[in-house]
Formats: C-alpha cells, sequence, structure tokens
C-alpha cells in the first residue's frame, strides 16, 4: 500500500469516527477486561503483520474504544472533540518538533510564546510566563517546586530536606499534591489538610489555624495550594483572602485551576476566581473544559526568574542551548528535554474562536448546568448531594421507599448504567454519601441528551429497588 492510499484510509476511519457521535450507539463498550483479553489480540509478533495490519488493528481500538466525543460522555472534566484541536494534533505530531530550542521549532516556539503570555494576562501577571506541561499534576508540582526555591534559593542545586516543612490544601483538593510531595522531598504526612465550609471551599480560618499549629510544633509552613474548580463538586476556593494570608504567613500561594481557569474569559462567572492575581502561580487545563485534546496544560508563574533558575540544569547541555537563543528557547522554563508541540492546537482553536467564543462555550456549558440541576430538584425520585458553583451536578437516586442503603442503590445504578454502555459520568463521594457526578464540558450535550440521562438514571433506579435483574 502506498503513502496516499495509506493516508486515505486513516482519513477515512477519521471521518466515520467523527460522524458516528451522531448516530445511535454506545459510549461505552462495556466488556470486563478478562473478556476484552479473550477476543481481542493485542500480543507484539515477532514477524511484523505488515501496514495493512495496522489498520486493522486501528479498526480493533476504534471499535473498543469509549466515546468520549460523543454527548451522552459527561463522566471525568473532559470531552467532545473540535476539529481545529484536531488537526494540530495530527499536523503537530507529524512535524514532529520538539520544544525544547527555537532552532528545532521555530514557529512552534513563537506560537507557544503567545499563548502563555495571553493566559498570563488574563490571570493577572503582566511580567508572568511559564511552560505547557503534561497536565494539571505536573503543574502542581511546578509550583511546588517553585515554593521551594523561593523560601530556600539554592535548594535545587545543594538538595532539600523537607520533613519539617508543611503543605496546605482544602480537603477536596485534588491529590496530585500529594503525589507531588513525595516528588519534592516533603512527604504524604506533611501536607494539610484545611477544612473547607459547606460548598466545599476551603475556609480561611481554619487555613490560619493550621498555620499557627504547624509554627507551634516546629513546622516551616511552605505553600498554600488552593484549588479554583474541585474535581468532585466544582468548589472555588475564595483566592483573595487566602492569598492575603499567605503574603502575610510568607508563603507561596499557587493555585490549581486546572478545571476552573477558563471562566477567566466569562464576564458573567470569572468572578469565581477573585483574587487570582495575587497568586504566585498557576496550573490551567486546556483540555479540561476549553475541549483541546489531551494533552494541554499551561504552568504560569509571576515571577519567571523563578522557574528559569529552577530549570538550570539546561546550562549543561551544550549540544542543545546555546547563548545566542538564550532569550527564545522554551527549554530553559521546562523540566523536560523532549516535549511535543501541545500549543499548535490550542492556539488553532483559539484563532477559530477568540477570547468571545471561549467565554459563549463557558457560559453555554453553565446553563446547561443550570437545566440539569433544576431538572434534578423537580424530580421527585431525585436529590442533589451538594450546591453548585461550576458545571459538577451531584446528585443520587431517592425514591423514598426503599429499604436498600442509598449508597449501595446509587452504586448499583451507576454500575448497571455504564453496564448499559448509553450514558458515562462518575461516581465520587460528598462525604460519606455515594452520588453521581456529570460534568458539563463536551458541546455536543444539550437538553435533550441530559433529559434522556435522567430518564435512564430514574428507570434503572426503580429496577434495583423493584429487584429487577439488568437488561441485557
Amino acid at each position: 500500500m502506498d503513502t496516499g492510499t495509506f493516508i486515505d484510509e486513516i482519513a477515512r476511519r477519521l471521518t466515520d469516527y467523527i460522524h458516528s457521535k451522531d448516530e445511535p450507539g454506545q459510549v461505552n463498550p462495556g466488556q470486563p477486561m478478562n473478556s476484552l483479553r479473550r477476543v481481542l489480540d493485542v500480543q507484539v509478533p515477532v514477524e511484523g503483520h505488515g501496514i495493512n495490519g495496522a489498520l486493522d488493528d486501528l479498526d480493533a481500538f476504534i471499535s473498543n474504544s469509549v466515546k468520549t466525543h460523543r454527548p451522552e460522555f459527561m463522566n471525568p472534566l473532559w470531552g467532545g472533540l473540535s476539529l481545529p484541536a484536531l488537526a494540530g494534533e495530527i499536523i503537530a505530531t507529524a512535524t514532529n518538533n520538539s520544544m525544547y530550542t527555537y532552532e528545532l521549532s521555530p514557529m512552534g516556539t513563537l506560537i507557544e510564546q503567545t499563548i502563555l503570555n495571553r493566559m498570563c494576562e488574563l490571570v493577572g501577571f503582566p511580567d508572568g510566563f511559564g511552560t505547557l506541561t503534561t497536565g494539571g499534576s505536573n503543574g502542581n508540582m511546578l509550583g511546588m517546586l517553585c515554593a521551594r526555591e523561593n523560601a530556600l534559593p539554592g535548594s535545587t542545586k545543594q538538595g532539600f530536606d523537607g520533613r519539617n516543612m508543611a503543605i496546605f490544601v482544602s480537603k477536596e483538593a485534588h491529590y496530585s499534591v500529594l503525589m507531588a510531595a513525595n516528588v519534592i522531598g516533603v512527604g504524604h504526612q506533611n501536607v494539610v489538610k484545611v477544612q473547607c465550609d459547606e460548598d466545599g471551599r476551603m475556609r480561611p480560618d481554619s487555613l490560619r489555624e493550621e498555620v499557627a499549629f504547624a509554627r507551634q510544633e516546629g513546622f516551616t509552613p511552605l505553600c498554600v495550594v488552593a484549588t479554583s474548580g474541585t474535581t468532585v463538586r466544582g468548589a472555588f476556593d475564595p483566592l483573595s483572602e487566602l492569598a492575603d494570608i499567605c503574603h502575610e504567613e510568607h508563603m507561596w500561594f499557587h493555585v490549581d485551576a486546572a478545571w476552573g481557569g477558563a471562566c477567566l474569559f466569562s464576564n458573567q462567572h470569572r468572578s469565581l476566581m477573585d483574587g487570582i492575581e495575587k497568586a504566585d502561580s498557576v496550573c490551567w487545563d486546556a483540555h479540561k473544559m476549553m475541549g483541546v485534546p489531551l494533552v494541554c496544560s499551561a504552568f504560569l508563574i509571576k515571577r519567571p526568574s523563578i522557574l528559569r533558575t529552577l530549570c538550570g540544569h539546561v546550562t549543561t547541555a551544550h549540544y542543545l542551548f546555546h547563548d545566542a537563543a538564550e532569550n527564545e528557547d522554551l527549554g530553559r522554563y521546562s523540566l523536560q528535554c523532549g516535549r511535543r508541540n501541545d500549543a499548535l492546537k490550542l492556539w488553532l482553536e483559539w484563532r477559530v474562536r477568540g477570547d468571545a467564543g471561549w467565554a459563549k462555550l463557558v457560559d453555554g456549558y453553565m446553563d446547561r448546568a443550570n437545566y440539569l440541576q433544576k431538572s434534578i430538584e423537580d424530580h421527585p425520585s431525585l436529590e442533589m448531594m451538594s450546591s453548585r458553583m461550576w458545571t459538577n451536578v451531584c446528585f443520587r437516586y431517592d425514591n423514598g421507599s426503599t429499604e436498600i442503603p442509598l449508597n449501595d442503590l446509587n452504586a448499583t445504578l451507576r454500575h448497571r448504567l455504564i453496564q448499559e454502555g448509553q450514558y458515562m459520568v462518575s461516581r465520587s463521594n460528598v462525604g460519606e454519601d455515594v452520588v453521581l457526578r456529570s460534568v458539563i464540558s463536551n458541546q455536543g450535550v444539550d437538553h435533550d441528551i441530559l433529559d434522556g440521562f435522567l430518564e435512564a438514571v430514574v428507570r434503572i433506579g426503580d429496577e434495583v429497588v423493584a429487584g429487577m435483574p439488568p437488561r441485557a
């Protein structure tokens, strides 16, 4: 098979896949791993199958994938499919530029600089900069590493004993803070989980108490990691008040806005992040609400010199970095060496939409989340399990007439929902309660999809209560 024919075959599969979102079908194949192992050949052969075999393998992969582009997919904090961003992903892979030097990716460097500068403007860092990373987890780690270098200049070179350091997060913060504490040498036990209010936001009064107690116990407060858009409830911590405490206590203030950062486009909703300009660093995932394909995430810092010091190891790479491009090479702000071009897909999408398009997207998602919440509140067998600030909608089934414990009932309901494969939302916990968490971050979601989803939830809930077996 020649190159043109092979590319045509790939294009046909892409087109068929994209169009399939509008056709009847399942989101989730619903097969357990043992069944999948029996029916699929995924072994790596001694003798290759040839390029025709690659097409067969792609067909198998597509048919057995979760269809994240379908509007019924409301499971994680991302979903849907953007054609401009898809084009950027394909071309970035084909051109295979690496982003560590301007020499190897001239226009890619200009594009990434432009994206980072614009995001810094939106956050309120007029002299800021940053880097694109592999996701919010890495962004949070970079923020904590910068906090370490800021508190102990030279620790990047000389080492660091973090056993007496303390990091403060809300009880509803993302688990990546624990991962980062491990990596930077502080340890899980020194991550202090601060009490939240009834809406899931970190309480400033509790933060003050925890910082005072940590100092009393001989710990040095290193940083606070606030959250703009928590994973389960979509809560936004009160940034301005938390920032003031950090400045008084000489702590670094990092904001995990991986999920909620897109609110900054919306005149109606940007107040959720009031005070963000007081932060020292921010992470923001474009692959979440902005709908750019995984992965595309920015780490932004108010004082870029600290990030550059953190990445000072690049000066030893004389075979890559040269003085003539000292102010151009993006690798001087990154912990990665080889790094793919994730800026192109975001830049293309941004050029198509503009800031106004992003604002319309955010406002539309919030309107649909409002519709879903009202539909739940109006239904006698459904109840909201949390207040709502963002597009996370946490609820459960409860018809009030069953002796089945509600946690068991809703866990079974969600399991059957996934097995049926028509809709996909996550199971989470709010306190001790098992809830269904649907997230509106998929452009295909509309009122009809949401109505059908709730009908399925109620139908399955009724079946579980009645002791009916799952559908075949």
